[in-house]
């Protein structure tokens, strides 16, 4: 695609005074070739990506306007009606630690364009640009932030000759990323339907449900490899409510001072919670979160539903809704960050009120939070890729694998030809399961469809003549 900013360059669109969901600028911040994406992530990467920092206007948790920013990224196609998806990424340690600072997690943003996705990929309140402290969890701002960057992507996409928006949007996070894409789904579909329709939605290994963990926190006396967590959504949340003047009113010392230093901004998320985990194992003999409340927050928390600390953090679940478009909750039953629980009630109490298509997948059952993103964003891909529909001209064209299947669409047995020895094909289904696998040892490979059901399937060939990611619609 052309390159409408170049490197360094930053143009302004401020006209008059700022309003909600205005585009205040573009940076260009580079981008990477369909070769080099694919030797970093892949086969499945179709295009190279160019990156873009927006700044955008947006309310804070007070309901003044600031300026926030994100990265935005696009396929580099030409002629291209795009769908848009939004990225919401995990927790960071730090303000620049952030998509359009080209770190927290702007990989998958990457990814997402390279399979064919103009890609927003905000940084949150109290991140990037924006001022003040992030109020963590928070899923009013999570998701108000996102929307005014939508808004902003649709602007810069109509505003550039050979691209427009193919009507189709898909929204995925990860982590806290998880909990913020769920809250965005809900609000689009709750007060934003006249202007976006949600395609399909892929929340992934996220805290849906805040208000059963913190209960957990505060009454059982297991450790917990991220203690830190539990002062940053206190003190995120604490931004948005205004429950406590103090955090002493909250936090004992010793715990109360590395805190506090990180809330002024004295160091970072990840310092603070290895010197909360060395004080807690000193103190109590293992990271056990509870430790660092004072002894009448831990009981209210435990046995006052409508103690103000209980009530903010229950406003912030969001589990409790029927997401009307087709959705997928990804998790890892072995995640030791984000209790996996978390999908299986979002599951259920979705279903129960009445969601069409809602269904939460193991990904990977023996992965923790960290393994569980490569087999959560890979099904999420494989999930939304039947719904994408992405009309475009490549601008970066390359030579195919020789392979090719017939017949297609096929009902029983299919066939591959053109193949070599040694070749290896990977069948997944739509929503990323791995339905087989077969080496080949010759130029024909038949693979029968026994267990199958009718769908979409994805045929990866590795070959010693290219690579190729073929679609298989099975009757």
């Amino acid at each position: 695609m052309k390159r409408f900013f170049p490197i360094y360059l930053t143009l302004f669109f401020i006209a008059g005074s700022l309003s909600a969901q205005n585009l205040v600028s573009v940076t260009y911040k580079g981008g990477r070739t369909k070769a080099q994406m694919v030797s970093q992530f892949g086969i499945f990467m179709q295009y190279g990506v160019d990156m873009y920092k927006f700044q955008y206007t947006t309310p804070d948790v007070h309901g003044q306007l600031d300026t926030a920013s994100g990265l935005f990224v696009l396929p580099r196609v030409e002629g291209a009606s795009l769908p848009l998806l939004v990225y919401q990424h995990g927790t960071v340690g730090s303000k620049t630690e952030v998509p359009s600072h080209l770190s927290g997690g702007y990989e998958l943003a990457m990814v997402y364009a390279a399979v064919g996705y103009a890609t927003v990929a905000p940084d949150f309140l109290g991140l990037g640009d924006a001022r003040g402290f992030h109020p963590y969890l928070h899923a009013a701002t999570e998701a108000s932030a996102a929307i005014d960057m939508l808004f902003a992507a649709r602007e810069f996409l109509e505003g550039n000759e050979g691209f427009e928006h193919n009507g189709r949007l898909f929204i995925t996070g990860y982590s806290q990323g998880g909990h913020a894409s769920a809250a965005l789904h809900r609000e689009l579909e709750a007060h934003y339907s006249d202007e976006w329709t949600v395609t399909a939605a892929a929340h992934m290994s996220g805290p849906y449900r805040l208000s059963g963990t913190i209960q957990e926190f505060a009454n059982n006396e297991e450790a917990y490899s991220v203690p830190a967590y539990v002062p940053n959504m206190i003190l995120g949340l604490n931004e948005a409510y205004q429950l406590y003047s103090d955090m002493s009113q909250v936090f004992k010392e010793p715990y109360l001072s590395p805190i506090e230093s990180y809330y002024n901004g004295q160091t970072g998320l990840w310092p603070l919670n290895q010197t909360l985990t060395n004080l807690l194992t000193a103190e109590a003999g293992a990271a056990i979160p509870k430790y660092m409340l004072q002894d009448s927050i831990r009981e209210a928390i435990a046995t006052n539903p409508n103690h103000p600390l209980n009530l903010a953090i229950a406003d912030n679940d969001v589990y409790d809704w029927a997401p009307q478009a087709p959705t997928r909750l990804y998790y890892c039953m072995a995640d030791e960050q984000v209790p996996y629980i978390n999908s299986i009630v979002a599951d259920s109490v979705m279903n129960a009120n009445g969601a069409p298509n809602v269904q939460a997948i193991d990904a990977d059952p023996a992965a923790d939070h960290g393994g569980c993103v490569e087999p959560a964003v890979t099904r999420a891909i494989f999930f939304f890729g039947p719904l994408q529909s992405l009309v475009v001209g490549a601008k970066e064209v390359t030579a195919s694998a020789p392979a090719w299947l017939f017949p297609n669409p096929a009902s029983g047995v299919f066939w591959v030809d053109g193949l070599h020895a040694g070749d290896e094909l990977i069948l997944h289904a739509a929503d990323g399961q791995l339905m087989g696998r077969r080496r080949s040892s010759g130029e024909r490979v038949e693979w029968p469809l026994e267990g199958c059901a009718p769908g979409i399937y994805w045929l990866q060939v590795l070959g010693v003549k290219g690579a190729e990611v073929l679609k298989v619609v099975v009757e």
